[in-house]
């Protein structure tokens, strides 16, 4: 079992498809610095990509510093600065952009958004 979720889209690269789901995992703190990340063997059998999409992926990452390949032992999650503000809003991108979409089919116009939006977060924090 992978330790971060793709959901394949038609239209995008598989590889980038990838490369943003463990992004968006390391910076959702599910995979933190020093956990090990899968094989290339287990990348492509587990999403059912090819072997020399899932090497990409991998190769990608180690590049932006965000894999550590360990001689011996593996590839694990490096060492990393903690996320900024703007890139966990862009988790939310695709999330948002739907929400959005919805808003406008309904004919809601922005403000009737954010005002149901705060109206569910307040009901939410007042679960806790």
């Amino acid at each position: 079992m992978l330790p971060f979720r793709v959901q394949f889209k038609p239209g995008a690269h598989t590889y980038e498809q990838v490369v943003y789901a463990v992004k968006k995992a390391i910076i959702a703190g599910a995979l933190k610095p020093g956990d090990s990340f899968p094989s290339v063997r287990v990348l492509s059998q587990e999403l059912r990509i090819n072997p020399n999409t899932a090497q990409k992926v991998v190769a990608a990452l180690a590049e932006e510093k965000l894999l550590t390949v360990i001689p011996g032992i593996g590839t694990v999650i490096s060492e990393a600065k903690p996320a900024t503000r703007e890139e966990l809003k862009d988790l939310l991108g695709t999330e948002v952009e739907r929400l959005v979409v919805e808003a406008q089919k309904l004919h809601l116009d922005c403000d009737n958004l954010v005002q149901a939006i705060r109206q569910h977060w307040n009901r939410l924090q007042g679960e806790k």
